[in-house]
């Protein structure tokens, strides 16, 4: 049985990876906790969610006395926490001796010099980031079982990266268009007016700019063109993806590409046929669906997944097993 901490446990996935934990007959929650200064320390998860009213949790707050806890009692933590802040507790933890399951930005980029661009901060910890492994789990298993710092992907990145990176011998120099939508709860829980209900309208944002464009392409080996979208759904992401492909491949090539997955029993791949958000909400699974014209060369992917589960907690416990072999 191994023991996991959840900071950050009072948001979307935070919660969502709770309640993961404490279903699995190989894995504990060693605690949950939220910042000193959190409205919410002190109260059951079950008051913030009443869905999870099965579960006895209560939000403590993180003190020094708690993560002298934490170090003491726990195997791993996850952090479900802002990019600055898993920045400085990824490595507290990590140089203490705990695998690490980071649900944030702050360690996904090896190059230290992307995070001032993109995150806004000076990375200050690039002894613990050489350690670090990208926890694209069906790609990365074998260096997730070796190392204790784990940098679990973006939501868009995961649903991307899956569809592309069986692709990726067949792609000709063309950047791959990648048009995504995620439901609002990518947004996290925090209310803004742009994400409350009246607000929410079909739109782009981060338009040539969104700072999960280089993380698919680092991952890729590939520049790529991303743009997001926020749609008036609560959670679910479906990303439709064109690209060109080398000349005299066939739809024979392509169906060997993604027999990679066939062994899966996460990602389902399907050809002519499209997936739909419903398809995947409130599951673990990543489906795709495919077509392609040989005459053109240009070949259409989409790929559906929950953001809150393989976007982001269930892949964060996929993580976790592979780790420990459970």
């Amino acid at each position: 049985m191994k023991n996991i901490a959840i900071i950050g446990a009072s948001g979307y996935t935070g919660a969502q990876i709770t309640s993961l934990i404490n279903a699995d007959a190989n894995l504990s929650v060693q605690g949950l906790y939220v910042s000193e200064g959190s409205l919410d320390k002190g109260r059951k998860l079950a008051d913030l969610y009443p869905v999870y009213s099965h579960m006895p949790y209560v939000l403590a707050p993180l003190t020094d006395e708690a993560k002298a806890t934490i170090i003491a009692e726990a195997d791993a933590v996850v952090l479900a926490t802002e990019h600055s802040i898993s920045l400085e507790l990824a490595a507290e933890f990590y140089k203490k001796g705990l695998a690490v399951f980071d649900l944030s930005g702050a360690y996904r980029f090896a190059d230290v010099a992307q995070y001032p661009k993109w995150y806004g901060f000076e990375h200050t910890h690039p002894d613990v980031l050489a350690d670090a492994v990208y926890g694209l789990a069906e790609w990365n298993s074998e260096q997730i079982k070796q190392t204790k710092m784990i940098a679990v992907p973006g939501c868009y990145p995961t649903a991307s990266l899956t569809a592309l990176k069986p692709l990726k011998p067949l792609l000709t120099a063309a950047y791959p268009v990648i048009n995504a939508v995620s439901g609002v709860t990518g947004a996290g829980r925090k209310a803004h007016l742009h994400t409350s209900f009246c607000e929410v309208s079909l739109t782009p944002y981060g338009v040539l700019g969104h700072r999960h464009q280089p993380e698919i392409a680092t991952q890729l080996g590939q520049e790529v063109i991303f743009t997001p979208h926020l749609g008036n759904f609560k959670r679910g992401i479906l990303a439709t993806i064109t690209v060109q492909l080398k000349p005299g491949t066939t739809e024979a090539d392509v169906a060997k590409a993604y027999s990679v997955y066939d062994s899966s029993p996460i990602v389902t791949v399907k050809h002519n046929q499209f997936p739909k958000v419903d398809d995947v909400v409130l599951t673990p699974n990543c489906h795709l669906g495919w077509k392609y014209d040989e005459n053109s060369g240009y070949l259409v992917v989409a790929s559906a997944i929950d953001n809150l589960m393989k976007g982001a907690a269930s892949q964060g416990l996929q993580c976790i097993k592979i780790h420990f072999g459970v």
